[in-house]
């Protein structure tokens, strides 16, 4: 079988850059192990982040640091055997979030960061998914009034930037979430960001539509991805494909390529549990609350209230250890009135994620025909459909929508 362009993995990132190639005119083939959005695009929070202008920096409050080294945290968790595998990636990150630096990365990922929310809004139009989109933003809730001035002070710091949102006292944010206990102090509505129940189901959404136009789906391992004869070829279900592009779009697996073929790229793990409940009585959660003093995510899904966890430092291949999950369940009891589990196992997925908060979009360096866009450290559901623009742009000679300097696969 011969197509033009090979996309391996149908998570929303590539689903999405097939997506985009197939509009430009070109034979894709999208393969995958499972079936669409059912590893790391399924799990997590919802959102579509148009207010994070600023990336997920490395703490450097010291009371932040200590916390996290006892290892007693909600919003981030290690496995001590894997404390020394990952110590130089964590002191990467550490030294990519410095003021400077950060700032650095802010400003590459604005443009992307800009163009989130109305590149999914087109392609969940033509893909008949649009009510799916929430307009309405998210809240960032807070236990301490201390806590709540400090974020305000933050939070201006966006508005040169046009990001809108609403400062909450007790009066407001209860007004706006009813069934949240007094707990809650106050909180700051970000009222830019859009929001959807199922992201899951927006990816095989956006599958569906490729398939629609005619693309191909195909099961396949992405391990049998190599060089071959005319560009490269990977193996399927249905024989072997082979393409004159092939792209790596395997998220946080996106190594099982790249390190065959001589790359260095620094990806990490971070990974992440969530768990859907059931709401007591009439109880009713209408934006996704992040919880910001306790480090974990409540947000209404179609299949329940998800409660989501922070980081977990462990080995991509390491059993279940839903440590952050047992301590937030409590939290968030507290906060709102969950009734029993949903599901019967907690979920964990695996975020990828890059030292300097940056993905990987663009050419590999040292192979023609060859393209990287993985490593969205905790953004990939948010930028999957304008990395797909991007991918396009690059690869078709026009002016890119961002700066692809920044993103390149050798700045390591």
């Amino acid at each position: 079988m011969r197509a033009d362009v090979v996309v391996l993995g149908a998570g929303i990132v590539g689903v999405s850059i097939a997506l985009h190639l197939q509009e430009r005119g070109r034979r894709v083939v999208l393969v995958d192990r499972r079936g669409a959005g059912e590893e790391t695009s399924h799990g997590n929070a919802g959102l579509i982040e148009r207010a994070s202008i600023v990336p997920y920096a490395f703490p450097r409050e010291l009371t932040t640091l200590l916390r996290y080294g006892l290892n007693r945290s909600t919003e981030a968790h290690y496995h001590l055997s894997f404390l020394p595998k990952i110590a130089p990636w964590l002191l990467r990150y550490w030294r990519a979030s410095s003021p400077r630096a950060l700032a650095e990365a802010s400003r590459a990922m604005l443009p992307l960061i800009e163009l989130c929310v109305t590149e999914h809004e087109r392609l969940m139009a033509q893909a008949g998914i649009a009510p799916m989109l929430r307009k309405t933003g998210w809240i960032k809730a807070f236990r301490s009034q201390r806590n709540l001035d400090k974020a305000l002070a933050e939070a201006a710091r966006a508005k040169p930037f046009g990001i809108r949102y609403d400062a909450l006292d007790d009066a407001a944010i209860h007004a706006r979430e009813p069934h949240l206990s007094d707990v809650i102090v106050g909180g700051i509505h970000w009222l830019d960001p859009a929001t959807v129940p199922d992201p899951g189901g927006v990816a095989k959404g956006y599958a569906r539509l490729f398939v629609q136009r005619g693309g191909r789906f195909l099961e396949g391992d992405a391990r049998s991805f190599g060089v071959a004869p005319g560009g490269w070829a990977v193996d399927t279900a249905e024989g072997r494909v082979s393409a004159e592009i092939g792209v790596v779009a395997l998220g946080p697996w996106s190594d099982v390529v790249f390190a065959p073929l001589g790359y260095r790229i620094p990806l990490a793990v971070k990974r992440g549990y969530h768990m859907h409940y059931k709401a007591s009585g009439n109880a009713v959660l209408n934006h996704p609350v992040l919880d910001t003093d306790s480090g974990f995510v409540l947000a209404p899904m179609s299949q329940g209230i998800r409660l989501t966890t922070g980081a977990e430092f462990a080995s991509r291949e390491a059993p279940p250890t839903p440590v952050q999950l047992d301590r937030a369940e409590p939290l968030a009891r507290e906060i709102f009135p969950l009734s029993e589990r949903a599901d019967r196992e907690p979920w964990l997925g695996n975020r990828p994620c890059l030292p300097d908060m940056r993905p990987v979009i663009g050419p590999a360096p040292k192979h023609p025909g060859l393209w990287f866009a993985f490593g969205h450290n905790h953004h990939g559901f948010t930028l999957g459909p304008v990395t797909g623009r991007l991918v396009g742009e690059m690869m078709d000679g026009q002016a890119p929508c961002a700066d692809p300097y920044w993103f390149r696969a050798d700045r390591f």
